[in-house]
């Protein structure tokens, strides 16, 4: 055999050997495989445009401060809860309300709290139950009021309570309440309730709201599946997370801030603080909540 034959062939033996082993070693680890399931369960892109076309002209009616400004985040999940009957009822009464006298918040800022907190960037909720109903207060967000209004005595009670948390907290600049700077920051200030007729609380209640609403919690406890904290401080709002994963998300229950029942365990119950250590253990550093409010209310997006 000659020289040349011979190296060919040993070159031959030497590449075969080589994928042999390759193959035993893909073989005892397993070659990576495709998640096909991942890839499937992926979330197709919302078409706000060919949605809204399908639409009848009374849908488009009525829904055009659904369409106009809630976010397209919520919009994409709550789009089939606002066709039914009995949301399209409210809308029609709340047309009606709004011709008869005044609503608050302005129509303009019933969805701000999607606006300020898209779905996507959740870490915690807090739930209030109808929006304040004087003038210059509500504005989309729970427990929130503009500027210069002075924080209602509820909000001050949640100041009290975040001091004895974080005895470095800083509330808004003269003792206002706005909170859009937790809602910028992942917090979603939910009223069960998301309208109200000028100077008579709860009188939106029991109109359709709470429908839509619960669909909200169940759209965050359902898409943020890694977790969120929800802040329940009443009665009310412990029963709007009843159906709620506590091993998934954390839920914190309080009495409410309310002068009226604030002595009874609130000042004490830590929730704050609590939702920063849970948000870090779950997320790790970085993940958690700054509650300071000392934020210029034009910086601030007001």
């Amino acid at each position: 055999m000659s020289l040349k034959r011979k190296a060919a062939e040993l070159a031959t033996d030497a590449k075969k050997a080589k994928t042999a082993s390759q193959g035993s070693i893909t073989s005892f680890f397993g070659a990576p495989k495709p998640n096909p399931t991942k890839a499937a369960t992926a979330p197709a892109k919302f078409d706000k445009e060919a949605w809204v076309e399908k639409l009848t002209e009374e849908q488009k009616e009525l829904l055009k401060l659904e369409i106009d400004t809630l976010d397209e985040s919520w919009l994409a999940q709550l789009k089939d809860e606002i066709v039914k009957d009995d949301f399209l009822d409210l809308k029609r009464f709340l047309k009606k309300e709004v011709a008869n006298g005044t609503v608050y918040p302005p129509m303009k800022d019933v969805y701000s709290w999607s606006r300020h907190t898209p779905l996507h960037t959740v870490k915690a909720v807090i739930l209030g139950q109808d929006p304040y109903h004087g003038p210059n207060q509500a504005h989309g967000l729970c427990f929130s009021v503009r500027p210069p209004t002075p924080a209602p005595p509820s909000l001050k009670n949640m100041y009290k309570a975040l001091t004895k948390d974080y005895p470095d907290f800083k509330p808004p600049p003269k003792n206002s309440g706005l909170l859009t700077p937790w809602a910028d920051h992942g917090v979603l200030l939910l009223n069960t309730v998301l309208t109200v007729r000028r100077g008579d609380a709860n009188s939106h209640k029991g109109k359709g709201w709470e429908a839509l609403t619960s669909k909200v919690i169940e759209t965050v406890s359902r898409v943020r599946s890694n977790g969120v904290v929800f802040l329940c401080w009443g009665n009310s709002a412990a029963a709007s997370v009843s159906k709620i994963n506590s091993t998934k998300h954390h839920i914190l229950k309080s009495v409410h801030p309310s002068p009226l029942s604030a002595s009874k365990g609130f000042f004490d119950c830590g929730h704050f603080k609590k939702t920063n250590e849970w948000l870090v253990t779950r997320y790790g550093e970085g993940s958690e909540i700054d509650w300071n409010l000392d934020v210029d209310p034009e910086v601030a997006g007001v």
